[in-house]
């Protein structure tokens, strides 16, 4: 009972991540650090890109977005679990779930066409390398860049507009560390089955056809590898493509299965570690895994290491 002391009776109640865990803190102050680790790498990889001439390319461009997504993604849930932990809260007002939910919503759709508008980035540059400066000039990766952002939001918008919409009946406990449209959708106490069927249509849009058109290119991208004579160029095709293979993974594998699979089937534990992989791990991991298998961006951050050890 001590959680809802002080709580308005429109507020919502995060029960956190795995609530019965016996070492909740902990839990808690690693996912801080694993938040301050994305913010520094995804902050550092854009300052790179935008410092570096050499970065100025179509594809660090659109890795410079995906960062900004991730900076924006992570910071959408973190902080607001990490104060809440901090302070002994557990509430979060009617119209923050729904700011949180539009954020989240809108970020995670931005991701999912921005990872396959990345993907087809790569198909050009190994399938048609001639081209590449034609087909991927500058106003076709800003309008790549506007149409990954605007079509998150306008979906999320909605999405949002539609969940937050259906009554709630009983305590107002979020089973989750945010608020996930899946998990504030099973509060209603109208039957949410039939706009649980346009969630799944939405996933398909988003999640399951830009799954099937990255799968699609890398096939193309891997044929044309395995043709290649250069055993260097080979390898620097596939480092750059499977790097970008492993994120798409680690990111639309879990929302597949939240969003495209039956919420019966899932316990609210199962739906909470899915949720941790594309919400907090996914934006920790992408400067990682793309800067470590890229020589390029570990040849600009040496670059600005030595100015600055020259200019002290």
């Amino acid at each position: 009972m001590a959680k809802r002391n002080n709580i308005s009776t429109t507020d919502f109640i995060l029960l956190g991540l795995f609530p019965e865990f016996q070492y909740a803190s902990l839990l808690v102050y690693l996912i801080l650090l694993v938040y301050l680790i994305a913010l520094t790498g995804n902050s550092i990889l854009i300052f790179l890109i935008w410092l570096d001439v050499h970065l100025h390319t179509p594809m660090y461009f659109l890795l410079s977005q995906l960062s900004l997504i991730d900076l924006f993604y992570i910071s959408s849930s973190v902080p607001k679990m990490v104060i809440n932990h901090s302070l002994g809260k557990h509430s979060i007002s009617f119209t923050g779930c729904g700011i949180q939910m539009f954020f989240c919503l809108s970020l995670g759709g931005a991701e999912c066409l921005l990872l396959t508008f990345m993907s087809y980035d790569r198909f050009v540059a190994v399938c048609n390398p001639l081209q590449y400066t034609v087909i991927m000039n500058s106003k076709v990766c800003l309008l790549i860049a506007v149409a990954s952002w605007t079509g998150g939001a306008l979906n999320s918008l909605i999405q949002t507009i539609y969940t937050m919409h259906f009554p709630v009946c009983g305590l107002k406990e979020i089973d989750h560390f945010f608020c996930e449209m899946p998990a504030v959708l099973k509060l209603s106490c109208e039957d949410t089955s039939d706009y649980e069927m346009v969630v799944f249509v939405v996933s398909i849009i988003f999640i399951l056809i830009p799954f099937n058109l990255i799968i699609a290119s890398y096939i193309q991208i891997f044929l044309t590898v395995l043709k290649m004579k250069s055993p260097e160029g080979r390898s620097k095709a596939l480092a750059t493509c499977s790097s970008h293979l492993t994120v798409v993974s680690l990111y639309l594998g879990p929302g597949i299965v939240v969003y495209m699979t039956p919420g019966s089937s899932h316990t609210p534990a199962l739906y909470q570690g899915l949720s941790v992989f594309y919400t907090i791990l996914t934006p920790m991991l992408n400067p990682i895994i793309y800067s470590l298998r890229n020589k390029e961006v570990v040849g600009a951050l040496r670059k600005v290491l030595k100015k600055k050890l020259v200019s002290k």
